[in-house]
């Protein structure tokens, strides 16, 4: 068996040698078929032997020698073969089986081709071929012999078409099966992609907003240590907190990073706007006042959507601590609107530190991404007299949109 193998995988290797032994497979068959010939008998069929003519060895050793190279020139070798059948059916008498080498030839155009030229060069192939048998020889035109070759060069047609139509269902099937293994490598791609996205957003959030906090909060710490010890203590409280917060924060974003083996990850749910309030507690103790108006009529959102409403006030009031001047104020309105949850931080701040955005940070831009990612609009921009505005609005009922999809 694995000598079989070996000379069938050799084979495939060298298609040239291939055919050679097609080829001589079918001259074997030629010269054989060529010294029997049918006889009628008292009952059933009987057999005779005869001797071909010289001229039937040399067409017969032409057609094999063409289809030699039948996968190079398929159309050229089925001219080549069914000239010498067509010679062999006008002149020979008795006939020699010259027209099989012509019947392989139309096996391969039909394979080789598309199926309206299999239909042309068939039909061409057959009409010639059987109405020389019919026309050219001795035989009465109804003999057996020509009805063979209508038949026999009909089923090199059908068959090489069939095969032709294998190899076009196994290719589809393989091209397929690439394409579905491409489709799901990709898939994998984006949602790790989106997911690493997802966490360093939810980090930049964690970390701008309560840095942000600590840094003013020590900043009043040490402005009045000396005169006011009380105020310090406060102020070192909130930055207690503030760094408590920041770290429970991070360990349950981190805790999504672990892999099934490491112990149990935070269970501790994300935030949301039911926490808006300690939220905006968070910046007044940091000197920022902060009013708070909701008309959500109570709405029960979405997780995706109530966490991103909540970082985006998140970030506006971290960029409003940062940049608006210390003597700003900020707004914050929550307002259900039809389908949508449309969200309002509004401050009116000079902007001693610039515009949000312009040292080259990210929050801006996270609020983009987590606003398109649920098909919703963000505005952002200077207001008329002064201050900055950022208004969001967010469906309700959403899809995700996957990172490059078109919102």
């Amino acid at each position: 068996m694995r000598t079989i193998e070996r000379a069938r995988c050799g084979l495939r290797a060298h298609p040239l040698a291939l055919d050679a032994a097609i080829a001589a497979g079918v001259l074997v068959c030629m010269v054989a078929g060529s010294f029997v010939v049918p006889g009628g008998g008292g009952r059933g069929i009987s057999w005779g032997v005869r001797t071909p003519a010289p001229l039937s060895l040399l067409l017969m050793l032409l057609g094999a020698a063409a289809l030699v190279f039948r996968r190079r020139a398929p159309k050229a070798v089925l001219a080549v073969t069914g000239a010498v059948s067509l010679a062999e059916l006008v002149t020979a008498d008795p006939r020699a089986p010259v027209a099989m080498s012509a019947v392989i030839a139309l096996f391969t155009v039909a394979a080789a081709t598309d199926r309206t030229t299999t239909v042309r060069v068939g039909l061409l192939t057959m009409t010639v071929l059987t109405g020389a048998a019919m026309l050219g020889g001795s035989l009465p035109w109804y003999a057996q012999e020509n009805l063979g070759v209508l038949a026999w060069t009909g089923i090199g047609a059908t068959a090489g078409d069939a095969v032709r139509s294998r190899r076009a269902v196994v290719r589809a099937i393989r091209e397929r099966a690439e394409r579905a293994e491409r489709t799901r490598e990709e898939e994998a791609r984006r949602r790790v992609a989106e997911e690493r996205l997802r966490i360093a957003r939810d980090l930049h959030d964690v970390v701008a907003h309560h840095i942000a906090l600590v840094n003013v909060q020590a900043g009043v710490a040490a402005h009045v240590m000396d005169r006011r010890p009380d105020q310090a203590k406060e102020a070192l409280a909130h930055v207690r907190e503030a760094s408590r917060s920041a770290l429970n924060e991070l360990r349950a974003t981190v805790g999504l990073l672990r892999q099934s083996g490491d112990p149990e990850a935070p269970t501790e749910p994300a935030p949301g706007l039911s926490r808006l309030d300690d939220l905006a507690g968070t910046f007044r103790s940091a000197g920022l006042p902060v009013q708070v108006a909701r008309a959500d009529d109570g709405t029960a959102l979405p997780a995706a959507v109530d966490l991103a409403a909540y970082r985006i006030i998140q970030e506006a009031l971290t960029n409003a601590q940062k940049h608006a001047g210390p003597n700003a104020r900020a707004e914050v309105s929550v307002v259900r609107v039809g389908p949508n949850i449309e969200v309002t931080v509004l401050d009116d701040g000079p902007g001693a530190d610039g515009e949000p955005g312009a040292g080259g940070g990210h929050g801006l831009l996270g609020m983009r991404e987590r606003v398109t990612a649920l098909r919703g609009t963000l505005t952002t921009g200077p207001r008329y007299g002064g201050g900055y505005r950022v208004h969001a609005i967010l469906p309700v009922e959403t899809r995700t949109t996957a990172p490059g999809e078109t919102a």
